[in-house]
């Protein structure tokens, strides 16, 4: 299994976790130029932290670097001047233009990228948005971004994503997060670190303040996080192929950066089985607790029918799960089912290891589910999109695949 682990004990910020991702992609130039946007440079240097060499990102619109902070809400036709400062940038002062969440989703669907790696940038945006309301008490709609709106963090979140798509890991676990401590200045005063969106985005992960006097986590890289992170915790057994290191723009006594270190865990896992023995439920109220309890994170859910005692027909219910899940998903299976006792097994599984690509075709794009392992290897087309293409052609599925 292909393992993407993130140490961010610095912090994180876009373009540190952009520099840290191109340093893993032999093609990471020809990516990021892919991100077409108007007056917009990206590019990459190599840069020396305590000692240590790594890549630095900047993005420079109309031949000047523009750094954010933060996002705010705003009304629409107010524009004020205002100053912000955090510790991966400087401090400047000049005026910014504010956009909507769906002036942010325009500029992304212009990009002549794969449509998934849109959906993934956009899906980063709606957290800020959701997380910023929350912070200002007002509708996602409401929110106005005028400094991680802009197009540098356009640039950041969507290369961010890119990079995510080329390297294709099976699995991306973050360390505990470094926030830094103390207060920051932006355009609605002055805010404790980490700021309230910040905070938001970062609730349930875990998280510490560090040495670092100052706002190390920005919203933008805390968004990416909390969007792609599968797991937080500490490096788990890997063996490493590539180590990638993304440099903040100021330098520290500590050295200022974000690693990426890409390997491969061993196939073979292990899981929990739970199950349990109905003969009292009905089929919609059955239906209804395996949907629960896939949402909840279930690895599968499945029924099986069997007899039971007096000669009843019944079904026993099957949980695959994470240890790490056992405790919730029992307390999900008592809340949804009519069971009194709950049996449990722990098992191996053996897995193939499985990436999702996509082809073009002469009806159109689908997403292919590619595996591979044990000297086999495996391509199936995602069967949603070939219904949608059926029928928006007129066409069979089988007329497709022929």
């Amino acid at each position: 299994m292909k393992l993407l682990y993130l140490e961010c004990n610095m912090g994180a910020a876009g373009d540190m976790l952009t520099a840290a991702l191109s340093e893993l992609v032999p093609e990471a130039d020809m990516l990021l130029q892919k991100i077409r946007l108007p007056g917009v440079q990206i590019s990459r240097e190599t840069v020396t932290r305590c000692g240590i060499s790594g890549t630095s990102v900047s993005v420079k619109i109309h031949g000047t670097e523009e750094e954010s902070c933060d996002v705010h809400t705003h009304q629409q036709e107010h524009h004020e001047h205002h100053e912000h400062h955090h510790e991966h940038h400087h401090e400047h002062h000049h005026t910014h233009h504010h956009a909507t969440l769906a002036d942010i989703a325009g500029i992304i669907h212009g990009l002549d990228i794969p449509e998934t790696v849109k959906e993934q940038a956009l899906s980063v945006y709606r957290l800020i948005a959701e997380a910023e309301g929350q912070a200002h008490g007002c509708a996602v709609e409401e929110i106005h971004f005028h400094e991680v709106g802009t197009l540098d963090a356009v640039a950041d979140i969507t290369a961010v994503c890119l990079l995510l798509d080329a390297i294709a890991p099976d699995r991306i676990v973050v360390s505990p997060v470094c926030t830094g401590f103390g207060q920051v200045r932006c355009a609605h005063g002055i805010l404790p670190v980490p700021a309230p969106a910040t905070a938001y985005l970062l609730r349930d992960m875990p998280v510490f303040a560090g040495q670092i006097e100052g706002e190390l986590c920005t919203p933008t890289g805390a968004a990416l996080l909390r969007h792609f992170a599968d797991e937080c915790g500490q490096m788990p057994a890997m063996r490493i192929r590539k180590t990638g290191y993304g440099m903040g723009k100021k330098a520290f006594s500590s050295a200022n950066c974000v690693r990426a270190f890409l390997g491969e865990t061993d196939a073979a896992g292990q899981v929990v089985e739970l199950k349990c023995d109905l003969d009292d439920m009905t089929g919609e109220q059955l239906g209804y607790a395996v949907t629960q309890l896939m949402q909840t994170g279930a690895l599968d859910v499945f029924t099986t029918a069997i007899g039971m005692k007096k000669n009843r027909p019944g079904i026993l219910l099957t949980v695959l799960c994470a240890e790490e899940q056992r405790e919730q998903l029992v307390r999900e299976i008592f809340r949804h089912t009519t069971t009194l006792g709950i049996r449990e097994t722990v098992c191996r599984r053996y897995t193939l290891d499985r990436r999702e690509t996509s082809m073009e075709t002469s009806c159109g794009t689908v997403r292919c589910k590619e595996a591979n392992g044990y000297g086999v290897t495996r391509c199936k087309p995602e069967f949603d999109d070939l219904a949608k293409l059926a029928e928006e052609q007129g066409k069979s599925i089988l007329e497709l695949l022929s």
